[in-house]
């Protein structure tokens, strides 16, 4: 099967699998499980933030954000790659264009660019969004792209590809999806994506230590609260808060090495946004405290899980909509990239929420991350 097949498979099952542990339990369990993992060499660091009813319950750093200069993670400013997390935060600024008029979720793509090569059929934004439109996913080296792209420039990767099923009759996970969609936003809104994102879901939300790799924009958004670090990351800093970019790395059979150079900010939407454990928890947050000014009736249908010939697929707009072996339901997202691991889920109905950040490629641990977040139930449930 191929790799990245096999990794949506193994992350977007239906119901996430939790390991089951009798002898420990609650916040003792989950420390232990986070000690293991950096003590058996799974992961360079991981920084982990647990919000209750609004309260921090567990906020921690395992291992280190740098392993030759030994720089302990920080969940509150080592900033890490948060790869697919990044789809949320998108769909979340979509949402806000939907409710003013900018985007019309039912409309066709080419609405908004039509210059965009014609296909056999016809797809909308809400396709798009849901990965029913029957876009490519990744060919070859493509995951691990290095080229200053422009996000219109960015289409030019995949836009000549013929659709690979009639839109609305499969589901196929994909980021290119968000490219497109962030293109089409850029065109009716004409405003910038990432200046979009920025004024509407980031600043808002305080989400200082939320940012981009190194910008390639059709205009100069860069303002004076922002400045580029010496990796090429854009940062936006805080003083309270001094931010540090963490070093992206790769597991192979000799250890950890450091992750190949990519350039994702064609892709920002859907995969190349970079943040803290703190900051994706509070977006969480954001939406349990209704702070995200957005109709509930538009809000719905991105929280939603889509249907395709009467199946679920587990998936809204933008937000994996499921829930776990316990039959617990969430909406989140897990991310996977170019040395960038996350787990992102909120727990409505518990009040809790989970942000997981790990820098490394895909270290094979979402068993051991699913057994973790289960003995927070545990801690809640005594």
């Amino acid at each position: 099967m191929n790799p990245i097949l096999k990794y949506l498979k193994n992350v977007f099952a239906a119901k996430r699998f939790l390991a089951d542990d009798t002898q420990l339990s609650g916040l003792v369990k989950a420390d232990y499980l986070l000690q293991e993992l950096i003590k058996h060499d799974k992961v360079p660091g991981i920084a982990i933030t647990v919000l209750k009813d609004g309260k921090t319950i567990f906020q921690k750093g395992y291992g280190y954000d740098d392993l030759e200069r030994k720089q302990f993670i920080d969940t509150r400013k080592s900033i890490c790659r948060v790869a697919s997390v990044s789809k949320p935060i998108a769909a979340t600024a979509l949402a806000y264009m939907v409710q003013d008029g900018i985007i019309d979720l039912d409309e066709s793509f080419y609405t908004y660019l039509p210059d965009y090569p014609k296909k056999e059929w016809d797809f909308t934004i809400r396709q798009l969004a849901s990965h029913t439109a029957g876009i490519r996913v990744y060919k070859g080296k493509e995951y691990g792209l290095n080229e200053p792209l422009s996000i219109k420039e960015g289409l030019n990767v995949f836009k000549n590809d013929p659709l690979v099923y009639e839109p609305g009759t499969e589901y196929l996970y994909n980021s290119f999806d968000w490219v497109m969609i962030s293109a089409a936003m850029q065109e009716a809104s004409g405003i910038p994506f990432e200046e979009y994102v920025q004024k509407k879901v980031l600043n808002p939300l305080g989400m200082l230590n939320t940012c981009c790799p190194e910008c390639h924009y059709e205009s100069d958004s860069l303002n004076s609260n922002q400045k580029l670090d010496g990796r090429g990351v854009n940062i936006i800093s805080t003083s309270e808060v001094p931010n540090q970019v963490a070093t992206f790395y790769t597991k192979g059979i000799s250890g950890f090495r450091k992750a190949i150079p990519v350039d994702n900010f064609y892709k920002l939407a859907g995969g190349g946004y970079l943040s803290t454990s703190e900051d994706i928890a509070n977006f969480g947050q954001a939406f349990l405290d209704k702070r995200i000014e957005i109709n509930e009736a538009i809000l719905n249908q991105f929280l939603t899980a889509q249907q395709v010939q009467g199946n679920s697929t587990y998936y809204g707009l933008g937000w994996q909509v499921s829930e776990d072996a316990k039959g617990r339901k969430f909406f989140g997202h897990v991310g996977n990239g170019v040395g960038g691991y996350s787990n992102f889920f909120v727990y409505p109905k518990e009040q809790l929420v989970f942000s997981i950040l790990v820098n490394c490629t895909d270290p094979k641990i979402q068993g051991e991350l699913d057994a973790l977040i289960n003995s927070f139930f545990d801690e809640v449930d005594s």
